[in-house]
């Protein structure tokens, strides 16, 4: 019998992280998925733009990194809510109405009976644009929870929150 694995779309993906604290997660989902299963194109930022210039950073967000790409997974650790370029790639990404799925990485600290997560991506979670899904449910098989994200009504879209202005 096919597997979804091997019979949804190969999609490009721009993924989302703090790259201070979660790289060891990035590292694990770009190789896995991207180098040996070749299932996935990775579309995420190499490094931190050196700028403050929020125009500056959204056009080279949406320019050098999302043109082409269908899903913005954001991998969310303890510190990911509090990252400006986190947010400002999420932001940009629901203007293109890209897919957004937020993925629970297994150290994440929980506040408040919830999970610290991006204000822009509780947002869509609320509003059930974007599915949010424990790390080990999605490395089992992303293919899987990226083709749910596609699937959601861009209707449901929320992006109307002000841009987070410094890092946390």
């Amino acid at each position: 019998m096919a597997s979804t694995w091997y019979t949804a779309p190969k999609r490009k993906v721009f993924v989302s992280y703090h790259h201070g604290g979660d790289q060891a997660y990035y590292d694990e989902f770009s190789r896995g998925f991207c180098d040996k299963l070749d299932i996935i194109t990775d579309r995420s930022l190499d490094r931190a733009r050196d700028s403050n210039d929020p125009a500056y950073i959204m056009r080279y967000i949406r320019e050098n990194h999302l043109t082409g790409a269908s899903t913005l997974i954001v991998l969310c650790g303890v510190d990911t809510p509090y990252r400006k370029f986190v947010d400002w790639e999420i932001s940009a990404g629901l203007a293109q109405q890209m897919a957004l799925l937020g993925v629970k990485l297994p150290d994440l600290q929980v506040i408040d009976n919830g999970c610290s997560k991006s204000p822009r991506l509780q947002d869509n979670i609320d509003s059930q644009y974007a599915p949010w899904v424990w790390w080990n449910d999605f490395s089992g098989n992303p293919v899987q929870w990226i083709e749910e994200a596609n699937a959601r009504p861009k209707s449901r879209i929320v992006n109307n929150r002000q841009r987070r202005v410094r890092n946390g």
